[in-house]
């Protein structure tokens, strides 16, 4: 089935997912949940793909936040299917084996900023606006935003967006490191695709390695960490990637990885 609001694209080792549904600010909702999930089912079975960038359509949203329409007459048991729905996307997003970007091309509330808390890397718009206001609906961020924020600019940062329901400029989600870099909007996917060019020319089995072991080290103690970071790097000698690589080194050359 063709989707109607997630357009997947490959350019190169490059994939690009752009949630395009202009009449309501690239809301989501279960059609939207439903069609990234595809989306990154194609991303996993594409053996080229290095890294994913992704945006919004248009020029005002990323994702303005969930479709306030749809969940308006939600009975709980509606409510936490949807929030289910969403968990499991934006699980799947994160765990993906290659590296992500969000370039945060507008608004990205709610939901919309939840979705690029699932990626590894964020970089705003200076036209962005990023916050979670669920509670001024009298609801909370259902789709892992109080969890996700929280473990990336801290706790007090967190709860003061969560619990003022606020939104704050590119400069501030700097500044929090909420963002890693402020652009003009003409230069943030030329810049979001620099980057991932970049990534992609890098080892793919040590970058899939790499993700994993921040993640699942995160919330351990260090000892623990450092074993799983230990033996991660104990295997990767055992891959032709990293004989390719040392070579080129040793050989002052471009290296040519394989993914194996």
């Amino acid at each position: 089935m063709t989707a109607e609001f997630v357009k997947l694209e490959f350019e190169g080792p490059v994939a690009l997912i752009t949630i395009d549904r202009p009449k309501a600010l690239n809301a989501i909702n279960l059609q939207v949940l439903t069609e990234l999930d595809g989306a990154l089912t194609q991303i996993l079975a594409h053996a080229d793909a290095r890294v994913l960038i992704l945006t919004g359509g248009g020029e005002k949203a990323f994702v303005a936040g969930a479709d306030i329409a749809e969940m308006a007459n939600f009975t709980p048991m509606q409510g936490l299917a949807l929030s289910t729905k969403g968990h499991q996307v934006f699980a799947r997003l994160e765990a993906l084996p290659i590296p992500t970007i969000a370039a945060v091309n507008g608004f990205a509330l709610g939901g919309g900023l939840e979705l690029a808390l699932a990626c590894d890397l964020l970089y705003a718009s200076e036209k962005a606006r990023l916050g979670l206001p669920e509670v001024s609906l009298a609801v909370i961020p259902g789709f892992g935003g109080t969890q996700r924020l929280t473990r990336l600019v801290g706790r007090n940062r967190a709860r003061e967006l969560v619990f003022t329901g606020d939104a704050i400029d590119a400069a501030k989600a700097k500044e929090i490191g909420l963002a890693l870099e402020v652009l003009a909007p003409e230069a943030l996917l030329p810049r979001c695709k620099e980057i991932a060019q970049k990534i992609a020319s890098r080892g793919p089995v040590a970058l899939a390695q790499a993700k994993r072991v921040m993640e699942a080290g995160a919330d351990l103690p260090l000892k623990d960490a450092n074993e799983i970071e230990r033996q991660a790097f104990g295997l990767l000698f055992g891959t032709d990637d990293l004989k390719e690589g040392m070579r080129a080194f040793l050989e002052k050359r471009k290296a040519a990885f394989k993914n194996a």
